[in-house]
């Protein structure tokens, strides 16, 4: 009776160790985001491990997942900020800010 074919189609969001985003698709949110940090996921995420899985949307057929996945492929990084941002997932510029406050306490010691 049951088909071992499965009927969730997920599309992902990937946070990489370089602070980049890789979008994806799979049946198996799990076993994906482990292929991708044991350097089998993808050529992109190889070298931008580790990865974690912060985003999945399930949907009913592979091609609404991966028409998700497409659009949000086209988004500049700031609105892949903000489409993340509404669904409750924080990322932008985490990097980028620690940063910005080791520059303006050095900036502030010089003076």
């Amino acid at each position: 009776m049951s088909s071992m074919a499965s009927s969730e189609h997920y599309f992902y969001v990937l946070h990489c160790g370089d602070d980049s985003f890789y979008a994806g698709y799979t049946t198996d949110t799990l076993r994906r985001e482990q292929e991708h940090n044991r350097g089998i996921g993808s050529k992109y995420t190889k070298a931008r491990r580790p990865v974690q899985m912060i985003y999945k949307e399930v949907f009913g057929s592979r091609a609404e997942a991966t028409k998700a996945e497409a659009a949000f492929k086209k988004l500049s990084r700031k609105q892949k900020e903000q489409f993340l941002s509404v669904r409750g997932i924080c990322i932008a510029g985490r990097k980028n800010e620690s940063e910005s406050e080791e520059k303006k306490d050095a900036t502030a010691k010089k003076l």
